[in-house]
C-alpha cells in the first residue's frame, strides 16, 4: 500500500478532515502567506547594505535558489507523509519523539506570535484608509482576527475562499504597481553618487545581513504541507503547488526590486523604509499611499488567515500522538479542528493582547532557524533508514542539493546567532527546558494508556 493511500485510511479513522482542496489552494495558501508587507519594506534595508545593482539581485537570486532547495526537501517530505502536523510530523518521524514535540510546539506558538503581530499591522493600516478608525489599532486587529476566526470555525472550505481570494487581490495589487512604475515614471539620475560597497569582513558581514533578511521575505513558501490530508491529490499538489508558487513568487519579488530600482535613485531608495510607498506616491500621490495600504492590508490579512488555518492543524496531528490532550483531536462537520482552533485562537488573542508577541518572535527566530535546518536533516535520515518509503516526489538533485541546503540553513542560523546573542540563548535555554516538559508529558501519556489496558 502506498504511503499516500496508508495516510489517507489513517485520517479517515482518527478523524474526518475533509479532502476538499485542489491546486488551487495549494498555490493561494504559499503566495498568500509568503508575500506580505516584507517585499515592500526588504529592497530599501538590502540597498543600504548592498549599494549596487548588481549585488541586489544577486542575493535576491541566491535567496531564490536557497528557497527552491527548501522547496525540494518540504515536498518530498510533504508527499511521503501527507499528514496534517506539518514539518512536526517530519521531525517525529526522522528524529523521534522529543524532536517532534519541540518542532510542533515552537511552529505553533511562532505560527501564533507572528499571527498577533500582523493582526497589529493590519489595525494601524486601516487607520490611514479609514481616519475615523485612528487610535483604535487593538479594536481592528481583534475585529479583524474574531471573523476571520468564525469563518474558519463555520467551515474549513471558507477558509480556503479567503485564502485564494486575498491572494489574488494581492497579486492583481502588486502586478498593476509594477506595470505602472515601468510605464508612467521616467528613470531618474542620482543627484549623489550611491555609498560604496564595504571590502573584506564588512562586506561578508553586510551578505549575511542581507541574506537573513531575503530568507525572511521567502518565509512561507512550504505551508502546503500543513494541508496533506485536505488536499484531494497531496502526493501530485504538494510539490506542483509549492514549485509552482515559488515560481511565481521568485518573479514577482525579482519585479519588483527591478521597478524600485528604476523609479527610485539607489542612493535614495538606501534609505527608504517603505520602498513600495515611494513608488506607489510617484504614481499616484495620495490615491497611491492608500492604494498601497489597501494592497498591505489585504495581503497582511492572507497572511493572518493562513496562520488560523495552520496552527489547528499543528495541534491536531500531536494530540493523535498524545503529545498534547486528545481533546484537539476533534473535527466538526465543517471540517475544521475546533477545539484545535479554540487554542490557537485564544493563544493568540492572548499574545495580541498583551504584546508579548515580539520578545517570543526574537525568541523563535533562532528556533524557527533550527527547524528549517531539521527538515534538510529529516530528508537525510529518512533517505537512509526508510529507503523504501513510497515516495510519490524525490528532492531534485539529492544528496547534493540537500547537503547545500543543509548548508545555508546552518550558516543562517549562525548569523541569527551573531546578530541576536541574546535572543539565541535563551532559545538554547529553552531547548534545554522543554526536555523535561516532553518527559512529564510522555510519563502522564503512558500512564494513561496503560490504565485503559
Amino acid at each position: 500500500m502506498s504511503v499516500t493511500m496508508a495516510g489517507s485510511s489513517k485520517a479517515a479513522a482518527r478523524g474526518s478532515l475533509l479532502r476538499v482542496f485542489g491546486l488551487m489552494f495549494a498555490l493561494a495558501i504559499a503566495i498568500g502567506t509568503t508575500i506580505g508587507g516584507g517585499i515592500l519594506r526588504t529592497p530599501g534595508e538590502i540597498a543600504a547594505l548592498l549599494p549596487s545593482v548588481y549585488w541586489i539581485f544577486a542575493i535576491w537570486v541566491f535567496g531564490s535558489i536557497n528557497a527552491l532547495l527548501g522547496a525540494g526537501a518540504f515536498s518530498e517530505l510533504g508527499a511521503m507523509l501527507p499528514c496534517a502536523g506539518g514539518p512536526y510530523v517530519f521531525a517525529r518521524r526522522a528524529l523521534g519523539d522529543f524532536a517532534g514535540f519541540f518542532v510542533g510546539y515552537v511552529n505553533w506558538f511562532s505560527n501564533n506570535a507572528s499571527t498577533a503581530a500582523i493582526a497589529l499591522v493590519v489595525g494601524e493600516y486601516s487607520a490611514t484608509l479609514f481616519p475615523q478608525l485612528a487610535g483604535q489599532t487593538t479594536a481592528v486587529a481583534l475585529s479583524v482576527f474574531l471573523v476571520l476566526v468564525a469563518l474558519n470555525w463555520v467551515q474549513v472550505r471558507a477558509g480556503g475562499w479567503v485564502q485564494k481570494l486575498t491572494t489574488l487581490a494581492k497579486l492583481l495589487g502588486l502586478g498593476v504597481l509594477v506595470v505602472a512604475a515601468f510605464v508612467m515614471i521616467e528613470p531618474q539620475a542620482s543627484a549623489v553618487a550611491p555609498a560604496p560597497m564595504p571590502q573584506g569582513v564588512a562586506l561578508l558581514a553586510a551578505l549575511a545581513l542581507a541574506m537573513q533578511a531575503v530568507i525572511f521575505t521567502f518565509d512561507g513558501y512550504y505551508y502546503t504541507v500543513y494541508f496533506g490530508e485536505e488536499l484531494k491529490d497531496p502526493g501530485r499538489e504538494i510539490p506542483r503547488g509549492m514549485f509552482r508558487s515559488l515560481y511565481l513568487i521568485i518573479g514577482m519579488y525579482l519585479l519588483l526590486n527591478a521597478a524600485f530600482l528604476w523609479a527610485i535613485p539607489l542612493d535614495q531608495l538606501a534609505h527608504d523604509p517603505f520602498a513600495g510607498g515611494t513608488v506607489a506616491h510617484l504614481l499616484f500621490g495620495f490615491r497611491g499611499d492608500q492604494l498601497l495600504t489597501l494592497i498591505v492590508v489585504i495581503s497582511m490579512i492572507g497572511v493572518i488567515n493562513s496562520g488560523i488555518l495552520c496552527g489547528p492543524r499543528i495541534l491536531l496531528d500531536m494530540g493523535r500522538d498524545r503529545l498534547c490532550p486528545p481533546q484537539v483531536t476533534r473535527v466538526n462537520r465543517g471540517g475544521t479542528p475546533d477545539v484545535a482552533l479554540l487554542a490557537t485562537a485564544l493563544v493568540t488573542l492572548a499574545f495580541l493582547v498583551s504584546g508579548a508577541f515580539d520578545s517570543v518572535l526574537k525568541v523563535t527566530a533562532s528556533l524557527m532557524a533550527v527547524l528549517s535546518a531539521s527538515m534538510f536533516v529529516c530528508v537525510i535520515v529518512l533517505r537512509k533508514r526508510e529507503p523504501d518509503l513510497n515516495r510519490p516526489y524525490r528532492s531534485w538533485g539529492y544528496p547534493w542539493t540537500t547537503y547545500s541546503g543543509l548548508a545555508i540553513a546552518v550558516a543562517f542560523l549562525v548569523g541569527v546567532m551573531i546578530a541576536d546573542p541574546l535572543h539565541s540563548w535563551i532559545a538554547l535555554g529553552l531547548l534545554l527546558a522543554t526536555w523535561p516538559v516532553y518527559r512529564a508529558v510522555v510519563m502522564l501519556r503512558d500512564r494513561a494508556t496503560s490504565t485503559k489496558t
